[in-house]
C-alpha cells in the first residue's frame, strides 16, 4: 500500500529540525524568521512587518520543543520569560545568524474569509487566464513555453542562491 503526496506529512518541520541540528552541531545559533498573524503567540512588540526573527539556540530557549505541527518554547524578551508558540506552517526560514546559512520556505497562504463571488456572466465570458504575478514572466498556456532566445524558457522556475 502506498502513501500518495496529497497524504504525506510536510516535510518542513523534519527539515526544521535537521537545521536545527545543524547549527547546534557546528556551534552556530538557529534563528527562525516566522510570519506573524492571529495564530502565532509571540510578543506582538518585537513583530515588524508581520515577520519576526527568533533566536532558537539551546543557550536562548528553554523546553524547546520542535514538533511537526507547532514549535513551543519558553524565552526571555526584554527580561521578560514568555511563552513561545509557532505553527511550523508560519516558518518561513531557519538559518545560522553567523553565516547565513540556511533554508526559505514559501510564506503560509492567507485564505480569505469569505472570498469573493464570480458573478454567472463572467463565467460566461470565456475560459480563466492566468495572470502573472508581480515581478515575473509572463506564461503562455497554449503551447510551446515561451523563450527569451538562449534557448531556456522565460517563466520556469529557477533556483536562486542568495547570501
Amino acid at each position: 500500500m502506498s502513501i500518495s503526496d496529497q497524504d504525506a506529512s510536510s516535510t518542513r518541520p523534519y527539515l526544521i529540525r535537521a537545521l536545527h541540528e545543524w547549527c547546534v552541531d557546528n556551534g552556530f545559533s538557529p534563528h527562525l524568521a516566522v510570519h506573524v498573524d492571529g495564530g502565532v503567540q509571540v510578543p506582538q512588540e518585537y513583530v515588524k512587518n508581520g515577520e519576526i526573527v527568533l533566536n532558537v539556540s539551546l543557550d536562548a530557549t528553554s523546553s524547546l520543543r520542535l514538533g511537526n505541527d507547532f514549535i513551543e518554547f519558553k524565552a526571555r524578551f526584554g527580561g521578560k520569560a514568555r511563552d513561545i508558540v509557532v505553527p511550523v506552517t508560519h516558518v518561513v526560514a531557519i538559518y545560522a545568524r553567523e553565516n547565513g546559512q540556511g533554508m526559505a520556505f514559501p510564506a503560509p497562504v492567507v485564505k480569505a474569509v469569505n472570498p469573493p463571488e464570480v458573478p454567472l456572466d463572467a463565467v460566461a465570458r470565456g475560459p480563466l487566464r492566468s495572470v502573472p504575478l508581480e515581478g515575473s514572466a509572463p506564461v503562455d498556456t497554449g503551447g510551446e513555453p515561451p523563450h527569451d532566445g538562449s534557448g531556456r524558457g522565460v517563466g520556469r522556475p529557477q533556483l536562486k542562491r542568495i547570501k
